[in-house]
């Protein structure tokens, strides 16, 4: 046996009691309380010093700024070029009217036409309201994190020294500390779910299914630190229907679901992913497909159909836009969960981006550094507004409805209202929108010419 030295004895023992206190204190200050969804207020506490020193830091910089004629990071706005809500017919009649001086109603193509074509092109260019929704959003003031000013600069020791402490404490503390919540939640979440499978089916699977899933979200909102208000409960989803929400960050689910019950829905992936999907599986109907059927856009919705006619189950949980977008707006929301005639829960999630950015943008990062982004960033500060269900008008069909959905969710968040697919974040754009402005300019020549000939 090897015998250890007095000195090397003493690092084991200041080492396992480390250990035993560290254990300790995420036992009592973040699990249990999890169990019981109790909270301290430590977060709350957190997040308003955090607050005081961001508006210091903020302050300090603008006057360093000034000082030395640095660039300042611009706040976001919509867009850098004013535009009027007009109609192609009326900018078209505009330019005539100024250029040439003829009428619209003269039938002729006017080479002045083509200008309305040209600046349309180069103000798209410019400031594309589409693109941009798929980039980080950018902030008015400075969080002292580096990723959200790429034009900070050295200002003062003062400033760069709180910098480095910040630094200091997200890596060095906050980064290990998640990371064990995060594989504590996991963990319990595979094993829960995988012994409450083989309980028989009744009341007491359904109860403990329903709570350990609860029990280990919370843990895992405790990893990223995420501070969540939600109001309005009383309009929180209920069996047998769908809920739908905004789409910023594969963290939605946990946000939603540390707060509600719900079955999900999505494609059967491998690895860590495939085990938890085929762990909670066991204990609740969730809805996953295989790779072949995601496309297979009559099974999708025959397999939804089935689960929410039976309400006994719980409420689906769906992202409608198919894709994440950077928490300024709400692109369209695909058709497909408001044919089947279910009760639709609108869920608005709007992010504050001062703590910590909470968009993934999964063209420029994979889900490991999307992740150890999150876990490095100060917090994760939403709100989350239930709205009242609603259904779909006998007039309406699935579109009219999803959009009706759409801008409640976009006034309730604070978010715009866009009518472009978030699919345009890795396609073109469909020859149908190309086709439809031809349509609309020749409709305007043509049609001109047919309603004046019939007079």
């Amino acid at each position: 046996m090897f015998l250890l030295l007095p000195f090397d004895s003493l690092v084991v023992n200041l080492l396992g009691i480390s250990l035993t206190v560290l254990f300790t204190l995420l036992l009592v200050f973040i699990i249990v309380p999890a169990i019981f969804g109790v909270s301290f207020g430590i977060r709350k506490v957190y997040m308003k010093t955090l607050l005081k020193i961001f508006q210091w830091a903020t302050l300090r910089i603008e006057r360093g700024a000034k000082e030395k004629n640095h660039p300042l990071y611009k706040p976001y706005v919509n867009g850098i070029i004013a535009k009027e809500p007009t109609s192609l017919e009326e900018e078209i009649k505009e330019i005539r009217r100024s250029g040439s001086g003829k009428a619209l109603d003269t039938p002729e193509f006017e080479l002045s036409d083509i200008f309305y074509f040209c600046r349309k092109g180069i103000e798209t260019i410019m400031d594309d309201e589409v693109t941009k929704r798929f980039s980080a959003e950018e902030l008015e003031s400075w969080n002292l994190l580096s990723r959200t000013n790429y034009n900070f600069q050295y200002i003062s020791l003062r400033l760069t020294v709180l910098w480095g402490l910040g630094m200091l404490i997200r890596y060095c503390f906050l980064l290990p500390l998640r990371i064990a919540l995060a594989f504590t939640g996991i963990s319990l979440l595979v094993t829960g779910t995988t012994v409450v499978g083989y309980l028989p089916n009744g009341r007491c699977k359904e109860f403990l299914s329903k709570h350990v899933h609860l029990m280990c979200y919370r843990i895992c909102v405790r990893a990223l630190t995420a501070i969540i208000t939600y109001h309005d409960r009383e309009n929180r989803p209920r069996n047998g229907g769908i809920c739908v929400a905004n789409h910023t960050s594969p963290i939605d689910v946990i946000i939603l679901a540390s707060d509600g019950y719900y079955a999900m829905v999505g494609q059967i992936h491998g690895g860590l992913m495939g085990v938890i999907q085929r762990a909670m599986v066991k204990a609740c109907p969730h809805v996953w497909f295989e790779r072949s059927e995601v496309r297979d856009r009559h099974l999708v919705a025959k397999r939804l159909t089935e689960h929410v006619q039976d309400k006994s189950k719980l409420p689906i949980l769906i992202f409608p836009e198919g894709t994440c977008i950077n928490n300024t707006s709400v692109m369209m929301f695909k058709k497909g969960s408001f044919e089947i005639g279910a009760t639709v829960y609108p869920v608005a999630i709007k992010y504050d981006p001062q703590f910590g950015d909470a968009f993934w943008n999964s063209s420029k990062y994979g889900m490991v550094t999307y992740l150890l982004r999150m876990m490095t960033s100060w917090a994760i500060v939403c709100s989350v507004w239930y709205l009242p269900p609603m259904t779909r008008q006998p007039e309406e069909d699935a579109v009219q409805f999803a959009n009706r959905v759409k801008s409640a969710i976009a006034r309730q968040g604070g978010l715009v209202d866009l009518l472009w697919d978030g699919g345009l974040k890795r396609e073109k754009v469909k020859d149908t929108f190309k086709e439809e402005q031809q349509k609309l300019y020749s409709k305007m020549i043509v049609g001109n010419h047919e309603d004046r000939s019939r007079s």
